[in-house]
């Protein structure tokens, strides 16, 4: 005879539903919760009721067993059968402590089921599915809580359509957080708690408007944080999400990346990557054409950007994509052991650092008006050509790498490459392999 389930509940009214605000340990969801698929809900089109379970569970499984701040937002499940009662308690107390109570209790109690019941997940399959390979792998984990959010659902064909419409409305009106919100957020990803913190404390990076946060600040709290590009007029050097893949770029190797998991590291980490992470930026901002010298002391930052007139005569490093591609240029050159990081930054602060010289006039398109009026060009190709470059001037490996990066600029730019290739070729090392590409 099947056994009754109790489970401690609120009841709640929205729209033409009635719902029940639950709370339950994970071994119970775990044993008593499944996927609509085993339920015979997803078999087929007319029946199904919910989308499959993807294959993104095992992050979530990792963040289950090894972050101890752990914690998960409520499954909202579907309950069919098991003849439900909620029974309504009341909360009794002396006259003192009546008055804290009144009002406290409304809707409180017990859900009630004979033992026949089926709950589905209905939103959250995917934790539901890291819940129950967790409390396989740590049985101990099943002591611990989770709100479920209960609501009734008829095996019906109008039952269906309506559990299928609240589950839409659910996902439809869902809204992840973006990579932005993350970067500001995220209290375990050292690199976006690092780029926090160089904008906090950072002598160039925290001064105002150098780094684009925000793009929108409302009275209401309404607030829209910087995309990726930055507009020709804006004063900023770069954007928060620029910023925190050149953290990741050019601190693939600190102190904090040792341990991979997924939880934030010791403070004594993150402060010993912090140091090191600063003296690269800084060594990469001057490097880098002089960079916070010619943003201080022009009239006006975007000026150093796209001077008026002479826009191809404006500073590549305060292009968001040059800033990123000159980055990967650097980890990469550090990960082949080519150079070691001085001979990185010597070789960079050899450049002319103008958009319409080389490696950068790759990213640049000429106008009808000449070099000094084009336009940054936008595309992969003309992105992966500027990565290309930027290696063979700094630290090719082989003849190949550098002829190839010289014809692929000439087939996409239909004109010459303004660096000698014997220049180029000169730079690679003797010992250098020449199978190697």
């Amino acid at each position: 005879m099947p056994s009754k389930t109790f489970v401690p509940a609120f009841e709640a009214k929205v729209g033409n539903w009635t719902y029940y605000s639950c709370l339950m340990s994970y071994a119970q969801v775990a044993r008593e919760i499944y996927f609509a698929h085993e339920l015979g809900g997803n078999r087929d089109l007319g029946t199904m009721i919910q989308r499959g379970v993807g294959d993104r569970t095992a992050q979530i499984t990792d963040y289950l067993l090894t972050n101890e701040n752990r914690f998960l937002g409520a499954i909202i499940v579907a309950v069919w059968g098991g003849n439900a009662n909620f029974l309504q308690l009341e909360m009794d107390a002396d006259a003192e402590n009546q008055a804290i109570l009144t009002g406290i209790d409304r809707n409180f109690g017990v859900l009630t089921f004979d033992g026949t019941q089926s709950f589905f997940a209905l939103d959250g399959q995917h934790r539901l599915k890291a819940i129950k390979d967790a409390v396989k792998r740590n049985p101990e984990l099943g002591s611990e809580d989770i709100s479920v959010i209960v609501v009734p659902h008829f095996d019906t064909p109008e039952g269906r359509q309506r559990t299928r419409r609240l589950f839409t409305n659910i996902n439809r009106n869902a809204k992840a957080t973006s990579t932005q919100e993350n970067i500001a957020l995220d209290e375990d990803d050292s690199f976006a708690i690092l780029a926090r913190r160089l904008l906090d404390e950072h002598p160039f990076l925290s001064k105002d408007k150098v780094v684009l946060v925000f793009s929108k600040v409302g009275d209401e709290g309404n607030i829209v944080l910087a995309q990726r590009s930055i507009n020709q007029n804006n004063p900023a050097w770069s954007t928060i999400g620029v910023l925190y893949d050149i953290v990741k770029e050019i601190g693939y190797d600190l102190p904090c990346t040792a341990d991979h998991s997924n939880q934030r590291v010791t403070d004594e980490l993150l402060d010993q990557s912090y140091e090191i992470l600063k003296r690269r930026l800084d060594d990469l901002l001057d490097a880098c054409g002089n960079l916070r010298q010619r943003y201080f002391a022009a009239q006006s930052p975007k000026d150093v950007r796209a001077p008026k007139g002479r826009e191809g005569s404006g500073h590549p490093f305060m292009r968001p994509a040059v800033q990123v591609s000159v980055a990967k240029a650097v980890r990469h050159v550090l990960e082949q052991e080519s150079l070691g990081w001085d001979d990185i930054m010597k070789r960079l602060s050899s450049l002319d650092w103008r958009m319409i010289s080389a490696p950068f006039s790759a990213m640049w398109i000429d106008t009808p008006d000449g070099r000094a009026k084009g336009k940054m060009a936008s595309g992969k190709d003309h992105l992966q050509l500027l990565y290309g470059l930027l290696i063979a001037h700094i630290a090719p490996r082989t003849k190949v790498q550098v002829t190839r990066a010289i014809r692929t600029y000439y087939e996409l730019k239909k004109e010459r490459y303004p660096v000698a290739q014997e220049d180029l070729l000169a730079l690679i090392p003797a010992d250098t392999s020449e199978t190697e590409s």
